[in-house]
């Protein structure tokens, strides 16, 4: 996808400021953050406008991260937070924002050779770091998270299984970051990632079981226990299949059934049949 003026003028911005910067990724976070307001200021109906100018905008800035040398992961994270609080410094941040945002991190450092999965675990470590403080739900921005990075791998022909394990991983260690509830997070994020999947057709057992695996990492650097981040990630995964339907929920029950990464997986109540299951 070509740039356009405000993707290459982030982009610009950030390789004249950050080259040579010892804080890459704060000077990432305070150069997108400073473009971003400045351009959403020019726009006469930002509710109308916003959505391109905002991926334009991530796409340039990530780009120019990466390009000074920042890891795809450092980029995507202080490039998602900058963006965001850019968007709240004139308007409303809302799910749609953050799934946007996301979602054009992922496309945005693939263009230039990246990683869909680092960049989905930065982009998830950020998204809850810039929306901690404006309001919005953390189920919301959790799920928003999930799904956006579903479709911008999606976009990209990237693998949808090793976005997920990356994003829960992402949206733990974020929620750990901001003292929010990290069980909360894996089940919020394996929710959306399979919503997600579901949106754009992919295969909801193998993003599900993904999930799960990137719960059963994130807990060896967070503050829970193995067992209970894999019973999280796999109970949010089963909700949201079931309410696709009765298939999906069958299909994704097995998948996360069983023992994972040397982990027995429980799943836990309520189910549709109103009972139990543990694996």
């Amino acid at each position: 996808m070509p740039l356009g003026r405000i993707g290459i003028t982030l982009k610009d911005a950030i390789v004249g400021t950050v080259k040579g910067a010892g804080d890459v990724l704060g000077q990432t976070i305070d150069t997108t953050h400073e473009n971003t307001t400045k351009a959403l200021q020019g726009v006469r109906d930002i509710s109308r406008e916003a959505t391109g100018l905002i991926t334009d905008s991530v796409s340039g800035a990530i780009q120019g991260a990466i390009e000074v040398g920042s890891d795809v992961g450092s980029a995507a994270k202080g490039v998602v937070i900058g963006s965001i609080e850019g968007v709240g410094e004139v308007t409303t941040v809302t799910a749609a924002t953050i799934s946007s945002t996301v979602r054009a991190a992922i496309t945005g450092a693939r263009e230039v050779g990246g990683d869909a999965a680092d960049a989905g675990r930065g982009a998830a470590e950020g998204a809850i770091t810039a929306t901690k403080h404006l309001g919005l739900s953390m189920e919301d921005a959790v799920t928003s998270i999930a799904q956006g990075a579903i479709r911008g791998a999606h976009d990209v022909g990237s693998d949808l299984a090793a976005t997920a394990k990356s994003v829960v991983s992402g949206s733990a260690t974020g929620a750990q970051e901001v003292g929010s509830d990290v069980l909360g997070a894996i089940t919020d994020s394996a929710r959306g990632l399979v919503q997600g999947a579901s949106d754009v057709g992919g295969d909801l057992a193998g993003v599900a079981r993904s999930a799960v695996e990137g719960a059963i990492d994130a807990a060896k650097s967070t503050a829970v226990k193995v067992e209970d981040a894999a019973s999280a990630a796999a109970t949010g995964a089963v909700e949201a299949a079931d309410n696709i339907g009765d298939a999906a929920g069958r299909t994704v029950r097995d998948a996360v059934s069983g023992t994972i990464g040397g982990v027995a997986v429980v799943v836990k109540a309520p189910f549709n049949q109103g009972e139990e299951k543990k694996s």
